[in-house]
């Protein structure tokens, strides 16, 4: 719909020296996920991926777990008033007899760019039981070399970020190192959600193979949805919460934080990392 980036005139000043030009800057609009007609949450992003991303958070939320419990997804006709679509409202339509979590249907939810969390009445309401248990069988088995070589493969495939300056990515590799899929976004829980709504869609839930790289920090919202899809090793380039490294140990997540280069500190799940060297 080419609303990913937008242009505003900015005044630039270098060295002293004034100038006036117009920059690219990442879009930010709201995005409403109806659930069966009903409004369900709101949150800001960057357009773009928008049934990928409602049908990731819905199974963030617990709501669906496999792509036959979606009967369609579609924009809805009429958003505004006047009758205008501003394709900013989406309706997922579950398939007959999927049955809706009662949580999910009280509590609309505002959520930030910044925070995926914003709204939650507690954390008992985000500890969701995933249907897609993090499993090994056989183990997923990742070397610290090949972790150490995938932040810059996930920067290099940031297509918009060259542009903006603005935006955060995702992505998922094989445990060989294979780039499956990247998704950008102004936030990064909808970068995840982007994801995970492809892989539902195309029918590769549970991920439990793969390996999911952020390119901020590892908060507890990503760690759950990582669980939630079933991903067994979940890296960020920044640091963890104390949250999510708790979730990860509960669950049987893999944490890794500050992978940067060959440096990387595990936090959980150090089972799936193949170490040469003796701990100390």
């Amino acid at each position: 719909m080419g609303r990913v980036t937008e242009r505003r005139r900015t005044l630039r000043i270098r060295d002293g020296a004034v100038s006036s030009r117009a920059d690219t800057l990442v879009a930010e609009e709201p995005l409403e996920i109806r659930l069966n007609g009903k409004p369900l949450a709101i949150t800001m992003r960057t357009p773009g991926d928008d049934f990928a991303l409602a049908a990731g958070f819905l199974v963030s939320e617990g709501v669906i777990a496999e792509g036959e419990e979606v009967q369609s997804i579609v924009y809805c006709a009429g958003a505004t008033a006047d009758g205008v679509n501003t394709y900013n409202v989406v309706d997922v339509k579950l398939a007959p007899g999927v049955v809706v979590p009662d949580i999910t249907l009280e509590r609309n939810v505002y959520t930030t760019s910044s925070c995926g969390l914003c709204g939650k009445a507690s954390l008992d309401a985000v500890r969701t039981t995933t249907r897609h248990p993090v499993a090994d069988a056989p183990p997923v088995r990742v070397t610290p070399e090949l972790l150490a070589t995938l932040p810059d493969r996930l920067r290099a495939a940031q297509k918009v970020f060259d542009r903006t300056g603005g935006l955060h990515a995702a992505a998922l590799f094989s445990e060989d190192g294979e780039l499956w899929d990247v998704r950008e976004d102004v936030g990064r829980h909808n970068a995840v959600d982007k994801l995970v709504g492809r892989a539902l869609t195309d029918g590769r839930l549970p991920l439990s193979r793969a390996v999911l790289l952020v390119s901020g920090r590892a908060s507890f919202e990503l760690a759950q949805k990582a669980v939630m899809a079933g991903i067994p090793v979940l890296a960020a380039v920044s640091a963890p919460s104390s949250l999510a490294v708790d979730l990860a140990a509960e669950s049987g997540l893999t944490l890794v934080g500050f992978l940067r280069g060959p440096s990387m500190n595990v936090y959980a799940g150090e089972h799936r990392i193949a170490l040469e060297a003796e701990v100390h």
